[in-house]
């Protein structure tokens, strides 16, 4: 073999060993390699997931925290184990709402509650943190430390997290304040109350108003036909002083019923103020009550120690406030006398009338006495619509209207009206 065939085939073993070599160096730094991209493909794929998951919490944290704050919550957690509560989250917008320090213990926060609740809120919450609730709600009223306030709040409460046997570990729950919702509830069932009595009152009136008419009427209708043939002068006299009597029972009767209808359909009406001497108009009512009083023995008086003064308001509405006062002070007075009379306290005037009747009791003195239909004694004569009538009266002329009295010892109703106005 000559040199030349010697040294290719040297060339040709040489080139075939370093191929051998680059292949057995090469396959495993290709398969490092591909290791490689696919670890740091799964990485990106790994880390472009967990970014798109804190996006999307990011986005529910907003949609949390936008609910808490539209709903007005606060947001609380209470660990099972030790039993305590902890505020996570507050968006209550009422500053003096409390907010308990971390940690404080359900029975150290109940003695925030007021007496009648914290039972109630110390059971619920041993129901749920002993797994015998999912879910408990409850109202309750809570008193703000170092204060005298109170206010209503709302609480929904859940099982968060169980352990293995099912036992909670955590409770979480949303309180909010629902001082609105109890006033409106407040409000709804006084309309209630109020509809519920005016609805009985009116039932009594329409059932007690025929025997109201009935009998001075049948009184009238009576003597006037045994009035021809009674000779007597004597008797003759009395009996057209009942007829009379009782004609004016009626009219009265009639008039109150009237003046509550109009004040009804035409509300308060223009109130037509005049300047006037409060002494003339008492001194009228005296004329016109005149003859019952003297029939009654139950003398009307206008009490003058203090000076009357002159006003200036309705004159016809003060005189009706008046007139309704008198007429019931002459219904209930069998002894002694009625008095009108003004007083001034401070910026008011306070025009009275004042009789030594049967009075009223202590527990009736109050706002009720003035309601529509309401009567002392459903026995009497009346309607029970003149001291409403008053009332209403008064308000039409800015004054306010009240009583005092003591059963057995007489009583006194008064309106008052501001001295600027008179």
């Amino acid at each position: 073999m000559t040199d030349l065939s010697v040294l290719f085939l040297f060339s040709f073993r040489s080139l075939l060993r370093l191929d051998i070599l680059v292949w057995v160096a090469g396959v495993p730094l290709l398969i490092f390699a591909a290791i490689v991209l696919y670890s740091q493909f799964r990485t990106y794929r790994r880390l472009k997931g967990e970014v798109e998951q804190l996006d999307k919490m990011k986005l529910h944290s907003v949609e949390y925290d936008l609910v808490l704050k539209a709903m007005k919550l606060a947001v609380w957690r209470i660990d099972v184990a030790t039993r305590t509560i902890t505020m996570e989250a507050d968006y209550r917008d009422d500053s003096d709402s409390f907010s308990p320090p971390p940690g404080i213990s359900l029975e150290e926060l109940s003695k925030y509650l007021l007496p009648e609740y914290r039972e109630l809120l110390l059971h619920s919450a041993s129901d749920l943190l002993e797994g015998r609730l999912e879910m408990t709600h409850l109202q309750y009223q809570f008193k703000l430390p170092y204060t005298d306030k109170t206010y209503w709040s709302e609480v929904f409460a859940t099982v968060d997290k169980r352990d293995l046997e099912g036992r909670p570990i955590s409770v979480v729950g949303t309180v909010m304040r629902i001082d609105q919702q109890k006033s409106a509830e407040r409000a709804l069932m006084d309309a209630l109350y109020h509809a519920e009595e005016s609805d009985r009152l009116k039932s009594a009136f329409l059932a007690n108003i025929s025997h109201e008419i009935r009998t001075p009427l049948n009184a009238i209708v009576g003597f006037s036909d045994v009035l021809s043939s009674v000779e007597d002068a004597t008797e003759r006299q009395e009996l057209l002083q009942l007829i009379h009597q009782n004609n004016n029972r009626l009219l009265r009767l009639f008039d109150d019923v009237v003046s509550m209808a109009k004040l009804e359909a035409q509300g308060d009406g223009a109130v037509k103020k005049s300047t006037f001497s409060l002494k003339e108009v008492m001194q009228q009512l005296v004329d016109k009550y005149q003859d019952s009083a003297v029939a009654s023995d139950v003398p009307l008086s206008i009490d003058e120690s203090e000076a009357l003064p002159r006003l200036t308001t309705d004159r016809d509405r003060l005189r009706e406030i008046l007139n309704q006062y008198v007429n019931n002070a002459l219904k209930f007075t069998t002894q002694g006398q009625v008095t009108m009379g003004c007083s001034s306290r401070g910026d008011v005037w306070r025009i009275w009338v004042k009789d030594t009747g049967i009075g009223i009791p202590e527990e009736r003195c109050n706002e009720q006495l003035f309601e529509r239909f309401v009567k002392l004694d459903e026995f009497s004569s009346g309607t029970g619509l003149g001291l409403s009538i008053c009332r209403s009266l008064a308000k039409t002329i800015g004054g306010t209207v009240g009583l005092e009295s003591r059963e057995g010892k007489g009583s006194t109703f008064w309106v008052e009206l501001k001295k600027e106005s008179s």
